[in-house]
């Protein structure tokens, strides 16, 4: 082999092996791409779901303090539920126990589509799924006093899985809105069963809040710890950790 074939061979062998170097860290680049997108669009939703559910519960612990207060007003349960219109009263019900549903059917979804996906090295994402397992231990944990709302995690995974959109596909999925879980509530009594107990719940809780005031605060701190992952900056809820804290501060003395 003369000098000109050796030095072409080794320039030829050069340029394939940067090209393939190049071509993996192209496709190793686009990959993060297509996980940071993935986890930012279902990161969103999950912190949307989350912020829901947190929102109710600060709704419920909020009204047993009103009700044990001097003030003439109801809290939200004793006004809507209690004290409402039939039309009301059913519309609390449901919606309590489609915030709660909709939140474990984002965490399904999440699980479907991110157990795929390198994310080892994300401390973020291994903060976010270690503090998703956190909220699951508060929902199952089971109290002395009161177990109203609690789901052991086999039940989170069912309740999740139901309320995932059939018409999804990986990377686009969605779960159902209120008026389609409404309308399966309606019509559909293997879906009903999974959220009976639940609905049930609601009315115990407006019956007397009182006895469920410490777990339901764990569940909501373990939100409000998900939601400063999620949302560290601030940027999509801007004033409920300082509207948390407060009423924390005064439900506390309260209790």
């Amino acid at each position: 082999m003369d000098v000109v074939t050796l030095v072409s061979a080794v320039v030829a062998l050069g340029s394939a092996s940067a090209a393939a170097v190049l071509g993996y860290w192209t496709q190793r680049r686009l990959r993060t791409m297509e996980q940071r997108n993935l986890m930012e669009a279902y990161g969103a939703s999950l912190a949307w779901a989350a912020f829901d559910l947190q929102s109710r519960l600060f709704n419920v612990l909020r009204g047993y303090v009103v009700d044990r207060g001097p003030g003439p007003g109801h809290g939200f349960l004793t006004g809507f539920l209690t004290r409402g219109t039939p039309e009301e009263a059913e519309y609390v019900r449901r919606s309590t126990v489609f915030v709660l549903a909709e939140y474990l059917g984002w965490v399904e979804i999440l699980r479907r589509d991110v157990q795929f996906l390198d994310l080892g090295g994300s401390r973020t994402n291994q903060a976010v799924m270690i503090q998703i397992s956190e909220v699951g231990s508060a929902l199952g944990r089971i109290s002395s006093d009161s177990n109203e709302l609690r789901l052991f995690r086999t039940e989170q995974r069912a309740v999740g899985e139901l309320m995932v959109h059939p018409d999804g596909e990986p990377g686009r999925r969605r779960c159902l809105g209120f008026a389609e879980f409404s309308a399966k509530l309606d019509t559909d009594d293997e879906f009903r069963r999974w959220f009976e107990r639940l609905l049930s719940d609601v009315d115990r809780l407006a019956e007397d809040v009182g006895p469920a005031v410490v777990r339901l605060e764990g569940i909501q701190r373990q939100l409000v710890a998900l939601l400063d992952l999620l949302d560290p900056k601030s940027v999509r809820f801007p004033r409920f950790r300082a509207v948390f804290d407060r009423h924390h501060h005064t439900a506390s003395a309260l209790s």
